[in-house]
């Protein structure tokens, strides 16, 4: 923090975790160590490439205000990681009542007499907070090997003891034939019921077919003894005639 007799500030490095194309804010706190209301100023050597947020203010006595500095997106990295830039803060006593509104640049003029205090900040690219590395499960010291299970449900004998594994790389094959088996036997069985099926569509046709040959059969012998009557009914005609 400043030891200004006006304001204290904190922090007097502004610190950005650089990452290329994003942007990428900190934060100033501004302390009103008086009782008086205290105007302050925020300029910068870059302005186009930061946002100050306010850039100028009105601190009640005793109180705080945060400032935000935001700086805009980069689309390449400075070299060594290395900035340039500075923030320049002024402020002074403003009298009381006054407002954000009421400041102006003729507050802060040495030349009209005013007691002016100016804080430099200067500018400090860091790392961007990295995530915490996992901590591997049965990395404790120890702590007994255990088998994983993979997706398919299937285990992973690589973390298990040696007896263990060649458990679990016996039972596979051992499974295989009996799932074999299982799909030869339904196959015989769907073979069994379609042979039956066969065979007794056959024996429906064949009862069809006869019941045909005993209706046509039936129907010629009526021809016959009508044909008949028919000739002997003529003959008996003529006989007369």
């Amino acid at each position: 923090m400043s030891m200004g007799e006006l304001l204290g500030i904190e922090p007097l490095e502004l610190k950005f975790p650089f990452e290329l194309k994003k942007q990428i804010s900190c934060s100033l706190q501004l302390s009103n160590k008086t009782d008086n209301y205290v105007a302050f100023k925020v300029k910068t050597t870059n302005p186009k490439k930061y946002c100050v947020r306010p850039n100028a203010g009105i601190v009640l006595p005793r109180s705080t205000c945060d400032v935000i500095v935001t700086m805009q997106a980069q689309k390449e990295a400075p070299l060594d990681m290395q900035c340039k830039d500075k923030f320049l803060l002024q402020s002074v006593i403003a009298n009381d009542g006054v407002t954000a509104k009421d400041i102006n640049a003729e507050m802060f003029s040495k030349e009209a007499g005013h007691v002016v205090e100016e804080c430099k900040l200067r500018v400090l690219y860091v790392s961007p907070p990295q995530p915490p590395s996992p901590v591997l499960e049965g990395s404790e010291e120890g702590s007994s090997p255990r088998g994983s299970v993979s997706d398919n449900g299937n285990v992973n004998g690589t973390d298990l003891p040696t007896g263990t594994r060649t458990f679990v790389e016996h039972l596979e094959p051992q499974d295989k034939p009996s799932e074999a088996g299982a799909l030869i036997s339904k196959l015989t069985d769907e073979k069994n019921n379609a042979i039956q099926q066969n065979n007794k569509l056959r024996q429906e046709l064949e009862l069809l077919r006869r019941q045909g040959n005993k209706n046509h059969s039936g129907v010629s012998f009526m021809f016959v003894i009508f044909v008949g009557l028919l000739g002997i009914l003529l003959g008996y005609l003529m006989k007369k005639t």
